[in-house]
């Protein structure tokens, strides 16, 4: 969930005030550099968090059929607004993000909980699906609302591991000497300031039996100037092995901020791997598909997953069926090098892995 970042701790979940969608919200004209470079906390302030307020300053119609899917928030930080294109209702990063009525349908399958994520809860904000690996919701902040996302339902007020429940997500991960690797998710962990995010780190690096740290993030995309040197120093200096796990699934997402933003996890020494959801009307073509992973190793990002769509309530105009997904993965091992091409897989509930679509 989106909202703006205290100082000191992390961007809050939005309040009543955060989410009404209000002609009162700030607006940029085009042209006036609304993206002059900020403090990340407050290009989180400064999102845009209402769908009719985005049809506006994207020079669309409004819709008010969509007003409804508003349920989930609108959240869309102005350095991702500049890489859409005016006027274009099919703009493939627009579409992940603008609310619309499709939300609105009830189809068979979709659910609120397709992955699993309840069933996996060991408590604490502890989720424990896969062995060697426990990964930690550490808030419920995100700097931008995926419209397809598989959390958007998710109950972090009770689940995230916030505030005094670090205590026992760490317990927890100290009393299982298998645990060799913990991921940090969301939200997004990358809402969390660097003080709070170096004082877990720090946490988990006096677990013995720790020896990786996986962040998945979407922060080094939606708002590059996350990435800040005392970041970077604080996590390539870790005994721990860390690597981010960042989510894009179209090549105009990666502008040249971006592409700064993660050469400097690159260059030092941080791996940085890709996961794309393969969604109807972004990426569900060969064609859009290789230039986006042509992207990624361009600029030192591997592609890691193609995700098939999680069937999460409010999804289902995403849906891309399996049998397109297989061509599309067929039509990038022929033009492609082999490291460049991601895994197709599907996450199923209770399963002790990622399964791969054949």
């Amino acid at each position: 969930m989106g909202g703006p970042a205290p100082e000191d701790t992390s961007a809050e979940p939005p309040t009543p005030e955060h989410t009404e969608c209000s002609e009162l919200s700030w607006s940029p004209v085009r042209g006036e550099s609304p993206t002059e470079p900020v403090p990340w906390t407050v290009a989180m302030k400064r999102a845009i968090r209402c769908g009719r307020r985005l049809r506006k300053l994207l020079q669309l119609p409004p819709d008010p059929a969509a007003d409804a899917a508003e349920s989930f928030p609108t959240f869309v930080p102005l350095e991702l607004l500049e890489r859409i294109r005016p006027g274009d209702p099919n703009d493939p990063i627009l579409r992940q993000v603008l609310p619309s009525a499709d939300e609105l349908r009830q189809r068979p399958g979709y659910t609120s909980d397709p992955v699993g994520d309840l069933q996996s809860d060991a408590g604490g904000g502890i989720l424990h699906k896969y062995h060697g690996r426990a990964l930690i919701v550490t808030n419920g902040a995100c700097a931008v609302h995926c419209r397809y996302c598989f959390r958007r339902e998710f109950p972090y007020s009770e689940k995230a591991a916030q505030g005094d429940r670090w205590s026992t997500a760490l317990d927890y991960v100290r009393s299982d000497r298998t645990i060799e690797e913990v991921l940090l998710s969301g939200g997004d962990p990358l809402t969390l300031t660097d003080r709070v995010l170096a004082d877990l780190v720090s946490k988990l690096e006096g677990v013995e039996h720790v020896r990786r740290l996986r962040v998945h993030t979407r922060l080094p995309i939606v708002i590059p100037q996350r990435i800040t040197t005392e970041l970077v120093r604080r996590l390539s200096d870790s005994p721990l092995r860390v690597w981010f796990v960042v989510h894009v699934n179209h090549a105009r997402e990666i502008d040249a901020a971006v592409e700064q933003s993660l050469g400097k996890l690159i260059g030092a020494g941080i791996p940085v791997l890709n996961q794309a959801v393969l969604l109807a009307g972004v990426n569900d073509d060969a064609t859009q598909m290789e230039a986006l992973c042509r992207k990624l190793i361009n600029v030192g990002v591997q592609p890691y997953y193609l995700h098939h769509l999680d069937q999460v309530r409010g999804a289902s105009h995403f849906w891309v069926a399996a049998q397109r997904g297989r061509a599309i993965v067929e039509s990038l091992r022929e033009r492609l090098p082999g490291y460049a091409v991601p895994e197709y897989v599907f996450e199923q509930a209770g399963a002790k892995s990622k399964t791969p679509i054949a």
